[in-house]
């Protein structure tokens, strides 16, 4: 299956290049704050379900630009996101990606990540290891997190998180070598899985943001979870990633700095200490 949905990948390759040698041209609307799709996207993603049915038509697509809300995973699903990095793309700025997720009644069978402007594949399949551009990667082994380098993402979509997230990257910029923010959840969590980053995490993500990524990080002997440290899924929500030992610190500077926060409120807003007993 992973030679199926690696030529799905390219085929959306294709789309996504050929709209990226005339950005002026592309047409593009705001879906909501800092939130974009262009019209590459759309035919991107109709190139992947295309293929794929042709190949699976008993399969179900759910994807960025067609998915319903709720997600199921019952049966063979593809969860596909076809320009993991949009605002990137639109910009010119080269880290977006491909990702593609296999998974049969909620089990992960195969996974792709592609960067698209440096050609980087990122592939898994259970129980069979993860590759970068066919060589065998592995999470890093860095255990001490002053060592560590940890990529994260604004939670751009869910700004009445922001005081929550704020506090959480204070906590992590206190104890490691330093955060980055790249714009792809895809592509940062290959990059923990190549072992370039040593944890990642993120606040209000989509399914096809991490379908791909839960598979490769596992396979390239790494955790991804939610914030309670249960395994992940494919599921709108918080996710940590991370090499064993750095994941599970980052979870509790997470739970540290959230003691912080006021998470009653909405917007999770941090507490004053001048008001607190």
């Amino acid at each position: 299956m992973i030679d199926e949905i690696t030529n799905a990948a390219w085929q959306a390759a294709r789309v996504i290049q050929a709209g990226a040698e005339d950005r002026g041209a592309l047409t593009w609307e705001s879906k909501g704050t800092s939130d974009f799709v262009s019209e590459v996207d759309r035919n991107a993603e109709h190139a992947i379900a295309d293929w794929l049915l042709e190949l699976y038509p008993e399969a179900a697509i759910i994807g960025e630009e067609l998915s319903p809300d709720e997600v199921s995973l019952e049966g063979l699903t593809f969860i596909v996101d076809p320009i993991d990095g949009t605002t990137n793309y639109l910009h010119g700025y080269p880290e977006y990606a491909v990702s593609i997720g296999a998974y049969d009644n909620g089990e992960p069978l195969a996974a792709l990540i592609l960067n698209v402007a440096s050609r980087d594949l990122f592939t898994a399949t259970r129980n069979g290891g993860a590759t970068l551009n066919g060589e065998p990667i592995r999470v890093s082994s860095i255990s001490d997190p002053t060592r560590a380098l940890v990529g994260t993402g604004f939670p751009f979509k869910h700004l009445e998180y922001i005081d929550r997230y704020m506090s959480q990257f204070e906590a992590v910029m206190r104890g490691t070598a330093g955060v980055r923010r790249a714009g792809s959840a895809a592509l940062d969590l290959a990059t923990v899985a190549a072992g370039q980053f040593d944890a990642f995490w993120e606040l209000g993500l989509s399914p096809w943001d991490v379908a791909a990524g839960i598979l490769i990080i596992q396979e390239a002997g790494g955790i991804v979870t939610d914030l309670e440290g249960n395994p992940a899924k494919p599921v709108h929500g918080p996710f940590v990633a991370g090499n064993p030992a750095i994941h599970e610190w980052l979870l509790d500077a997470i739970h540290n700095s959230d003691k912080r926060v006021d998470l009653s409120q909405s917007d999770g807003q941090r507490k004053n200490p001048k008001t607190q007993a």
